[in-house]
């Protein structure tokens, strides 16, 4: 049975129009379940003009999967990268032919929530000083084991840190002002937040805009891509002087306070979880203090892919 099409509502004069980018390398266990989960999405005030899955050399069923869905979806279109180059050099790739007032980008291996998690994120761009939202993205990892703690442990801090000050990750939305992402880096949301924050616009945090994700199963996963993303955003502060939320010690502590009231008190994994971010952050700094580069494209991550 055919998903029933994204639903419109016209509401004062004009509709803002949104595209959809959508990066790939190697989803074919997830990419059909992100794209439908996009299309049953619920939205007023705004038309979803184009969604554009950006498959970077993938090898395996992606663009076949793909390709397959535009028969279901017309406004779904492949865009094929015959050499990887990055991520960011995949959402230029989108980004070159985008021409509406919003852009979404959304995570090849996340799935919305339900069928009202996108309206929370465009919501804000009725106020035309809104420059990025950022969505809410939760684990579903176990989170009775050590490692799943870990995960819902690092979003749910990534959460209350953004209640107060927008973290911007996972699933966003931002104006489009014809920005490109700089090639040679990893940190895509946070470049496309900073771009914009100094062009005088605002950031926002859409709690009700939920994506779920899986984080890493194992430890050797989950410090390769906390040491990853570290590197990233100790660039960010290092070739930008761009303060990321997550690395100021305030926010630090009560985010991890305020999550202790979520999911509950657990000294041990507790312990078990400051110590791998820890650990994470150390060889990050020591990567960048040795000045070897940004990681700008990286393996899969394999208990990721398990959605």
């Amino acid at each position: 049975m055919d998903s029933p099409p994204l639903t419109f509502y016209l509401i004062g004069e004009k509709m803002q129009s949104v595209s959809v980018c959508i990066c790939a390398y190697n989803e074919a266990n997830n990419i059909e379940k992100a794209i439908r989960s996009l299309y049953v999405q619920q939205i007023e005030g705004f038309v979803l003009k184009k969604t554009y899955v950006v498959s970077s050399a993938s090898t395996d069923d992606t663009d076949k999967i793909v390709t397959e869905l535009i028969n279901e979806y017309p406004t779904l279109e492949l865009i094929v990268q015959e050499k990887r180059e990055g991520k960011n050099s995949a959402i230029n790739a989108a980004l070159s032919r985008v021409d509406t007032d919003i852009v979404v980008l959304f995570n090849a291996d996340n799935v919305f929530r339900d069928s009202k998690c996108l309206m929370p994120l465009l919501a804000p761009f009725d106020d035309p000083q809104t420059g990025i939202v950022g969505g809410h993205p939760i684990p579903t990892n176990d989170i009775s084991t050590f490692v799943g703690f870990a995960s819902h442990m690092i979003w749910e801090m990534h959460h209350n840190i953004s209640l107060k000050v927008p973290k911007i990750g996972e699933l966003i939305a931002f104006r489009n002002l014809g920005i490109s992402l700089t090639v040679g880096k990893q940190s895509d949301e946070d470049i496309m937040k900073m771009e914009l924050e100094r062009k005088g616009y605002h950031s926002v945090y859409a709690p009700d805009a939920v994506v779920l994700n899986r984080g890493p199963d194992t430890v050797k996963d989950f410090l390769k891509q906390r040491i990853r993303v570290n590197i990233g955003e100790q660039y960010m502060k290092k070739d930008y002087d761009f303060e990321i939320p997550t690395w100021d010690k305030k926010l630090i502590l009560h985010a991890t306070l305020d999550s202790m009231k979520t999911l509950g008190f657990h000294p041990f994994k507790l312990i078990f979880s400051i110590s791998l971010e820890l650990y994470s952050r150390v060889k990050a700094a020591r990567h960048v203090s040795n000045q070897k580069g940004d990681v700008v494209m990286w393996d899969i991550v394999e208990s990721t892919k398990k959605l």
